[in-house]
């Protein structure tokens, strides 16, 4: 049987220490569980050491490791749905900032961004916190630029309303 092509044990560590950090964030925004993110992140890196495919930039490879990591986190989406849901509680405990204001009040962001749906939640994280363009999200999520628009105003009036109900007096 013939062994399936992979990467230098060099080329994996590269990729794992690069963006192992942004996948996490991008699966746990999505996930709301970090022992599914974790598992998510790892898929991926599995799946980037058995692929041949030559990258043309770091660009192109960090944008194909984001899009394996968005499909794996809707197919792991697909078994929670059918999985008891996840307890709130134990991801604050994970997700806990500090006493201080300012990381109180990101804490508070994060955490009613993780409310919000996975489409809007996705489209947020990938422009505002990864900072990639319209344009590229569409290419990672394989949508219209103006899905990602729309989704991007929709994910902030309800990051909005939702901030403002929870978190000010």
């Amino acid at each position: 049987m013939e062994q399936p092509p992979h990467r230098s044990g060099e080329d994996l560590s590269s990729a794992v220490m690069t963006y192992a950090d942004t996948l996490y964030r991008i699966a746990l925004t999505m996930l709301r569980n970090p022992f599914d993110a974790e598992d998510v992140v790892q898929d991926t890196f599995l799946a980037y050491y058995r692929c041949d495919k030559t990258f043309s930039s770091s660009e192109h490879q960090k944008a194909w490791l984001i899009t394996v990591t968005v499909n794996r986190c809707k197919n792991r989406l697909g078994f929670l749905r059918r999985h008891p849901p996840v307890n709130w509680d134990d991801l604050r405990d994970v997700l806990a900032a500090p006493d201080d204001t300012a990381a109180s009040a990101e804490h508070d962001i994060l955490d009613a961004l993780l409310r919000l749906p996975v489409k809007y939640r996705i489209v947020m994280t990938l422009h505002y916190v990864e900072e990639y363009k319209v344009r590229e999200v569409a290419e990672i999520l394989g949508v219209k630029e103006s899905t990602v628009k729309m989704r991007l105003q929709k994910g902030r009036q309800l990051l909005k309303n939702l901030y403002r109900k929870e978190y000010l007096p």
